[in-house]
């Protein structure tokens, strides 16, 4: 349980990084929100979920 809960940890961490270079850089370029909007979505919506899937694992951790 403790390895499912530090990969998660990890995947959180990675995807915030990823998310706080790329989402500036979409809204900083003038043609790409349009074409990269689904992407920058479908980012928040695993980061939303890795957020609650650390918390659970917590949970269960502790």
């Amino acid at each position: 349980m403790t390895i499912a809960f530090q990969f998660a940890v990890f995947a959180l961490i990675a995807t915030s990084l990823i998310l706080l270079i790329s989402v500036p850089a979409v809204f900083a370029s003038s043609d790409s929100w349009s074409s990269k909007k689904n992407v920058i979505f479908s980012g928040t919506s695993l980061w939303i979920g890795l957020v609650f899937l650390v918390a659970i694992l917590n949970s269960l951790v502790s």
